[in-house]
């Protein structure tokens, strides 16, 4: 079963305290569609420029990523520039160019709106549930967000959540939202919210998945040397939604999504080892597993 990904394709500029490459492979969207496309097909949606370079459009085909709802159209794709501090956890955004993507309105193509399992990567809320109200019937629903839409669309951002099945966001977007410092108190809050299963990444300590009477947690797989942090949250989205509907099971259950947070771990460790998607390009699934099996011997998996 192929995912639905709807969400930001971009250019990125990043900086580190190594090295500072511009024009890189970006946006919420491609980091999940490339994290996804290791377990399963993904529908990709999304909008660039004119002058989006043809070369990452071919590697998002060679990846058996469907292009049929990629919105090519006049004028310039959207960019993104930041700079990461010396512990790589912290980020400054230097520039941000909307361009093409300011009006951006994602339309799915008739081949798309029965996609069973969705992947609302980090856009506006409004815009999220505008394609929900263009799909029949899918059998899991996967949002992400950001502090922006809690800052600016937070009314939007409930009722969304009254819709989907699961919410992934970091510890610093889920105390925002609740209120609340302590993560168990603040998972539990936004299950009462309307998701039946809620993921808080914590960066290099892992994730937390909450369900209704079910907690997981797992750890991070220890890296000697982070190149670029950037998407690595969106790759932990995209494996996860990927490797569950690789299954394509009647019901996703607890224990699926906890195999899945697993996988969108490793996924996103590896994502890290290089800039943009560079790492993806020669990722093997043998080295996927591989990675899986280490993290779980040493997890409370």
């Amino acid at each position: 079963m192929p995912v639905l990904v709807v969400g930001s394709i971009g250019l990125d500029t990043v900086k580190t305290p190594a090295a500072e490459h511009a024009d890189l492979l970006g946006g919420s969207a491609s980091y999940a569609a490339v994290g996804a496309s290791f377990f399963t097909g993904v529908n990709l949606v999304g909008v660039v420029g004119d002058d989006f370079p043809k070369p990452h459009v071919e590697f998002f085909d060679q990846r058996n990523i469907d292009l049929c709802g990629l919105q090519i159209v006049p004028g310039k794709t959207f960019r993104w520039s930041g700079e990461y501090h010396l512990d790589l956890n912290t980020r400054s955004t230097r520039s941000i160019e909307l361009n093409v993507f300011e009006h951006f309105t994602p339309t799915l193509p008739p081949n798309y709106n029965r996609t069973q399992y969705v992947l609302l990567a980090n856009i506006a809320p409004s815009l999220q549930s505008h394609v929900l109200d263009q799909m029949v019937g899918p059998r899991f629903i996967i949002a992400d967000t950001m502090d922006l839409w809690i800052n600016i669309a937070k009314d939007d951002l409930l009722g969304l959540l009254k819709r989907v099945d699961m919410l992934i966001l970091n510890d610093g977007e889920a105390r925002q939202l609740t209120g609340e410092n302590s993560l168990i108190k603040a998972g539990k809050l936004i299950l009462k919210m309307g998701p039946r299963y809620v993921a808080i990444k914590k960066g290099e300590h892992g994730c937390l998945l909450f369900g209704k009477d079910d907690f997981f947690t797992c750890g991070a797989f220890p890296l000697e040397e982070i190149h670029d942090p950037t998407g690595a949250g969106d790759t932990f989205a995209g494996g996860l939604a990927g490797y569950l509907a690789s299954l394509d099971e009647s019901e996703v259950t607890f224990q699926t999504l906890r195999q899945a947070v697993v996988y969108g771990t490793v996924l996103a460790s590896y994502n890290v080892e290089a800039f943009s998607l560079e790492r993806m390009r020669t990722l093997t699934p043998k080295e996927i597993e591989t990675r899986y099996n280490s993290l779980k011997l040493h997890s409370t998996y």
